[in-house]
């Protein structure tokens, strides 16, 4: 039977979600154990209180991040120094950015906006921990293969669209992927948010080649976890709100004679406002709204394209 998995605990065999599902952080529990994910800064604790209560006295050897969002990479810095000889691994693109100040400076600030919404939205278990920067140390990209342990690995894959840096990670042996919002985030409410915020047919590519995976754990990068048949069930729901997404949005620019601003006043009525739980911090959601529409415009030819 399939299901679905809202809060952090046992995934499958060696396998967990820690901190908290509003962004979560996975551990692979092996012969060398690795976490997938930083999330919130503001919920760092705890992460690393799950982290020590799975591991005792022992410590990861690795971090992977599957793109340069605050919300996949807060606590980074600070589970660095619970765990000195973490090392930190990401696609270059993702090594780039947190090179970049101005980059470190948005990082900053929406951790910061995203602290009190995350408190409300956690009862109150959300603080005031800062972002602090960190570098990637290694660089991992597309088709690499990163031994875990005898006869466990994990395969890197390229899954732009979310962003250009996104990568899924996919753990052969146990079925499990994590794919952050390479393939869409589903809400528990049932709706499903299309997160393409770079590139609109490289965002449904990437969702179809991870429909083609063996796959009998799915982690999103928030909220929920799908298991069995649950999984192929909501990629292709998933790749169908992606294209629903993408016909309203260009309906609405039609309409609105391809005025931006105007087309994410009612994209935010009918997608945002109309949630009363599970809503992403307003800058953030903004940002990315801005970052959907922009693209399809361009797209469609009512605005230039980006050099």
């Amino acid at each position: 039977m399939g299901d679905i998995i809202r809060r952090p605990g046992r995934l499958a065999e060696d396998f967990y979600m820690l901190g908290h599902q509003a962004s979560p952080v996975f551990l692979l529990d092996g012969p060398r154990p690795v976490l997938l994910e930083a999330g919130f800064s503001c919920l760092t604790r705890l992460v690393l209180q799950d982290a020590r209560a799975r591991l005792g006295r022992r410590a990861p050897e690795m971090i992977f991040f599957t793109h340069s969002h605050f919300d996949h990479l807060g606590a980074g810095a600070w589970l660095l120094e619970a765990y000195p000889g973490l090392v930190t691994a990401a696609a270059p693109k993702t090594q780039a950015v947190l090179r970049r100040p101005g980059a470190l400076r948005l990082i900053a600030e929406l951790s910061d906006s995203a602290a009190e919404a995350i408190a409300q939205a956690t009862g109150g278990l959300a603080d005031r921990t800062p972002f602090k920067p960190f570098a990637i140390e290694r660089v991992v990209d597309e088709g690499e293969e990163v031994e875990l342990g005898p006869g466990l690995s994990l395969r890197v894959l390229a899954t732009p669209g979310h962003t250009w840096d996104c990568l899924s990670f996919y753990i052969p042996q146990r079925r499990i992927l994590i794919a952050g919002e390479a393939a869409g985030t589903g809400l528990p409410e049932g709706r499903i948010i299309t997160e393409f915020l770079v590139d609109y047919q490289a965002y449904v590519d990437s969702i179809r080649r991870l429909a083609g995976l063996e796959v009998e754990v799915l982690c999103q990068g928030h909220h929920q976890v799908y298991v069995g048949p649950e999984v192929p069930r909501f990629l292709a729901r998933s790749l169908a709100a992606a294209q629903e997404f993408r016909d309203w949005v260009l309906a609405l620019l039609a309409q609105e004679g391809g005025r931006v601003e105007r087309v994410m006043q009612l994209v935010k009525a009918g997608e945002y406002d109309t949630r009363t739980s599970h809503r992403q911090p307003l800058p953030a959601y903004l940002l990315n709204l801005r970052a959907r529409v922009t693209h399809l415009a361009q797209a469609a030819g009512y605005l230039p394209a980006r050099a």
